[in-house]
């Protein structure tokens, strides 16, 4: 990677501890990662806010903090300062970037009526109504992310063993089983994307009508606008729909580490952020049903 000199330069110059200049070699290392896979630019000095500004909405539908993401944004303002400082560029693409707002308000995840509601609303007669079911039903059956839907091919499909392999972030494969009723709308569903495709060939699992690989902002649609008709949360996402997945699971007593594992988290405490829901539901269940909260 081409900032070893900036790492260099923290751990000599800065003095900052070996932890420090870790995590910022972990943040930069993810973001040109990300600047690679999504615009092919290697070159840092290259990125522009707009790019940048993506990256942060990348983060945001990964379920990870404001407070988190500012310490990333810190590490990206810290190299390029320091570009600055070597003349490599003269003003840095985070120049106006203001900071995320920090809160401990909770994501609230779609209710299990909110979600049957919305799956009994599909005309799965024609493609589209097929296809935006089973995207609906896969994010809320298996908790993936919106980039692992997405990338789904059809080699990566094992329904006669019950099973999906989804690649996730770093390159991770982990292996998710699949519910009887999702290999029937997976099943569905590719009646109709034989249709649309006419022969042709494609190796993902989601296309759109013209017949190429499903983009994410589409995706964003088709759950927000679904949702929309039934339920009044201020943010439907294909996240909230990963975020209720982990939490009813928790809330019917599945393990946290098997949560983890689905979810293809690296560590339980971003496993854990899900457990607040649960502790939420249950203080809302003890404040309605305990006798000192009876104003009888």
């Amino acid at each position: 990677m081409p900032f070893f000199q900036f790492l260099d330069y923290l751990h000599l110059e800065k003095n900052c501890s070996p932890h420090t200049v870790t995590a910022y070699k972990a943040d930069l290392t993810f973001f040109a990662e990300f600047i690679d896979e999504e615009f092919h630019e290697k070159d840092l000095k290259q990125v522009v806010y707009p790019q940048i500004r993506n990256w942060i909405v990348a983060l945001v539908e990964e379920g990870l903090s404001n407070k988190s993401i500012n310490r990333k944004i810190a590490s990206l303002k810290a190299y390029y300062k320091f570009l600055q400082k070597t003349g490599d560029i003269s003003i840095s693409p985070l120049a106006k970037h203001k900071a995320l707002k920090t809160s401990n308000t909770l994501q609230v995840p779609f209710s299990k009526d909110e979600i049957e509601q919305v799956l009994k609303d599909f005309d799965t007669s024609g493609f589209e109504g097929a296809r935006d079911k089973l995207i609906v039903s896969l994010f809320y059956a298996t908790g993936l992310r919106r980039i692992e839907l997405i990338n789904i091919q059809l080699q990566n499909l094992s329904l006669n063993d019950g099973y999906i392999k989804v690649l996730g972030k770093r390159q991770k494969e982990r292996i998710i089983p699949l519910l009887p009723g999702i290999k029937v709308d997976i099943e569905e569903y590719l009646k109709q994307r034989r249709e649309i495709l006419e022969g042709k060939e494609n190796p993902y699992l989601f296309i759109t009508k013209k017949g190429v690989k499903l983009y994410e902002s589409l995706v964003y649609r088709v759950i927000n606008n679904y949702f929309s008709k039934v339920s009044g949360k201020t943010k439907k996402s294909p996240h909230i729909l990963r975020h209720s997945f982990a939490t009813h699971l928790l809330n019917q007593g599945a393990n946290l580490n098997a949560v983890k594992e689905l979810l293809g988290h690296s560590s339980l405490a971003a496993t854990q952020i899900y457990t607040h829901n649960s502790i939420a539901e249950l203080s809302e269940v003890h404040k309605m049903a305990h006798p000192r909260n009876n104003k009888d």
